[in-house]
């Protein structure tokens, strides 16, 4: 018999998985290497203008933050803060504002989506294609469609929420909890069955997915800044 060892996080396909699940190892390698780039991007800044300062902090940190996003779902505050840490650093450095110049106003005006909305944005873009090509099927396993009741909304596409059977907080991060309760959450008008077919795609369920998505946006824009 072969003694197995146990160690603390490990890496896999980029991302770092500790004992915990709480991805701490894997915020402080991401929050390293992100703020080594955006401390690259000050420095050349003064030289770049908007559009490219904003296309480089979108094509090189951006897309290091939205990396395996869905993961961070109800991650505690204290990890997701420091997720939004590092795009608050990011936006001032687009910008060129100081380190102390409140944040919303520049996030908002970069149009750019907080990192609570940008996790939920890419759970429902999931759901959103499942529903509509029934693909990944290890994903689509794992939610259902609520039978329809005799209500004014009946029409409206709903996901059954499965029963709670634990009571680890963890439980409540997994596909199969968050994507029933954050697509039952959208506003009426999304979840028409239009927008929910489960044949395969076609052309326009295509054009569906198009406003569906700008739909979403502007909701979830909407949630990170209140009018």
């Amino acid at each position: 018999m072969t003694a197995l060892t146990t160690i603390h996080s490990a890496r896999n396909v980029g991302f770092i998985f500790d004992e915990h699940l709480n991805f701490s190892d894997q915020i402080t390698a991401l929050s390293k290497s992100c703020y080594c780039h955006i401390r690259e991007l000050r420095c050349i800044r003064p030289y770049l203008d908007f559009k490219t300062a904003s296309t480089i902090a979108t094509s090189i940190v951006h897309s290091k933050l939205d990396y395996c996003k869905s993961l961070y779902h109800n991650l505690p505050n204290c990890q997701l803060n420091r997720l939004q840490q590092i795009q608050n650093f990011l936006a001032r450095a687009v910008v060129k504002a100081p380190k102390s110049t409140h944040i919303t106003p520049i996030l908002k005006s970069l149009h750019w989506l907080k990192v609570d909305e940008r996790i939920e944005y890419k759970l429902l873009s999931l759901t959103y294609k499942v529903l509509t090509t029934a693909q990944p099927s290890y994903l689509r396993n794992l939610i259902s469609l609520q039978p329809p009741r005799s209500t004014r909304s009946s029409s409206d596409v709903t996901l059954s929420r499965p029963p709670t059977i634990s009571s680890l907080k963890i439980t409540d991060r997994s596909f199969s909890y968050a994507s029933p309760r954050l697509w039952n959450q959208l506003p009426d008008s999304f979840r028409q069955p239009h927008h929910s077919r489960l044949d395969s795609l076609s052309e326009g369920v295509m054009d569906d997915s198009f406003t569906l998505s700008l739909q979403a946006q502007t909701y979830l824009f909407n949630k990170s800044f209140p009018p």
